[in-house]
């Protein structure tokens, strides 16, 4: 597929590198030409100069024969403004737009973003993804990655797998035996450096990676076995007061009534975050000072969390709330190099925001009912939720552990209100929504299983 991105920041990097690894055309069109040479020269894509929103940079980048348009420059309107010059002007198919601006979500803009409205197709909000998945990882203390599937029913959990862990040295087929009340799945296994999709007589080792799907309705009890070091968070520092740290902050004071202390450097952005908040403390000061992450109260915090613009910030944050006592961290770091420091720092979370936002442009590149997506270990392995027409291979067959090619793990079968795990006994029927894990090498081979049939259309 031949897709136009707009703008080279962090977001537009991630997205490029990724949809690169794939083998997709990329361009990309900034008005910045050190990060255009920066970018087409690390990525080996074609790289534009000029104002992305100018009709006559587009047609230069050849948007005629792009199927899909990202527009994640720094500006809402302006990214705005190119998917509608997308639509008018060059029929681009697929219009994608980044928007920061919580004034243009929130329910009281109506049908911005409909047919009737401004003609983009998806609206990503980083800094939402980000505040989201952070908030998960505080209700799931323990977890390395969380995620929702059919509609929050099924979830995904990531637990390192300790010395101490009930599931150490446990065969697959044999965890429903440990925990026969338990509707959990074991799909991935992250060991080393590798990420893969196990088979039925895969054993979990010490310092895995355990990736598991579990129904909603035993996800408490999964989390207390799993999780038993890790208690609830009552009290939370937040370094960062920008667009990520406040939505959290606010969305915490709502949900979770934990006591907040946010730390921000800036006086103007420390204002406006005391306007925003209602129950939090507010201190304005240096995130690395030890005097001020003291007054925050980090000794005795259940969770640290640096959110500022800078890599390395955050990872060094999060090393003194460790030394000071913090019972975890979390970090937010964009650079993969950097990501791989955490263990080292003691850092015990790190969250790249640019997976999240690219795990929802892979679900639109994806080929087939792909309802939902999920990338793991930085493109590793993908979840995906999909529906299986009459034209898939899956109809009639049992898809346990060892049924689907190597590479490949079923998680469960949705089959309307009922939630089924892969079993000998049970087969595919059309219409169900199976989730799946496997390797990225296995993309295409997944895609079939959710293909659509020409008679679809």
């Amino acid at each position: 597929m031949r897709v136009l991105i707009c703008g080279a920041g962090r977001v537009g990097q991630g997205i490029a590198r990724q949809l690169a690894a794939e083998k997709h055309s990329i361009v990309i069109v900034d008005n910045d030409p050190e990060l255009i040479d920066k970018v087409s020269t690390e990525l080996d894509v074609r790289g534009v100069v000029g104002h992305a929103a100018h009709p006559d940079v587009l047609r230069s980048a050849s948007i005629e024969e792009c199927e899909m348009i990202i527009a994640v420059t720094y500006h809402d309107e302006v990214n705005m403004v190119i998917c509608q010059i997308a639509h008018t002007l060059f029929n681009v198919p697929t219009k994608v737009a980044r928007v920061r601006a919580r004034a243009y979500l929130e329910k009281s803009a109506g049908d911005l973003f409909t047919r009737g409205g401004l003609p983009i197709d998806m609206v990503i909000s980083p800094e939402i993804a980000v505040g989201d998945a952070v908030l998960q990882r505080i209700r799931t203390p323990g977890a390395l990655t969380t995620a929702s599937f059919a509609k929050g029913a099924i979830k995904l959990f990531g637990f390192d797998v300790g010395p101490d862990s009930p599931v150490l040295d446990t065969a697959l087929d044999q965890f429903s035996e440990l925990f026969p009340d338990l509707e959990a799945r074991v799909v991935g296994i992250g060991r080393g450096k590798t990420l893969f999709a196990p088979r039925s007589n895969d054993r979990l080792l010490e310092n895995d990676r355990a990736y598991l799907t579990v129904q909603d309705a035993h996800a408490a009890r999964i989390k207390r076995i799993l999780n038993k070091d890790h208690n609830e968070a009552k009290h939370i520092v937040i370094v960062g007061g920008g667009n990520i740290g406040v939505y959290l902050a606010s969305k915490i004071e709502d949900e979770l009534g934990a006591r907040i202390r946010l730390v921000e450097s800036d006086p103007a952005r420390a204002e406006h975050a005391v306007m925003q908040l209602k129950r939090s403390i507010v201190i304005n000061g240096d995130g690395l000072s030890s005097e001020i992450l003291e007054e925050a109260g980090v000794g005795s915090a259940d969770f640290v969390i640096a959110l500022t613009n800078d890599d390395k910030t955050n990872l060094l944050i999060c090393n003194l709330a460790k030394r000071a006592g913090a019972k975890r961290t979390l970090a937010l770091v964009n650079s993969i190099e950097l990501a791989g420091l955490s263990r080292d720092l003691r850092v015990d979370v790190v969250l790249d925001p640019r997976a999240l936002t690219v795990s929802r442009i892979l679900q639109r590149l994806r080929r087939g009912r792909i309802l939902n997506l999920l990338s793991l270990e930085n493109g590793a392995a993908e979840t995906v939720e999909g529906v299986v027409l009459e034209s898939s291979p899956l109809i009639g067959q049992s898809i346990d552990y060892d049924d689907l090619a190597e590479g490949v793990t079923a998680a469960a079968i949705i089959r309307g209100k009922e939630i089924y795990l892969p079993a000998p006994t049970l087969r595919v029927k059309s219409g169900d929504h199976v989730i799946v894990f496997y390797e990225k090498h296995m993309t295409r081979k997944v895609e079939q299983f959710f293909r659509v049939s020409p008679e679809f259309f």
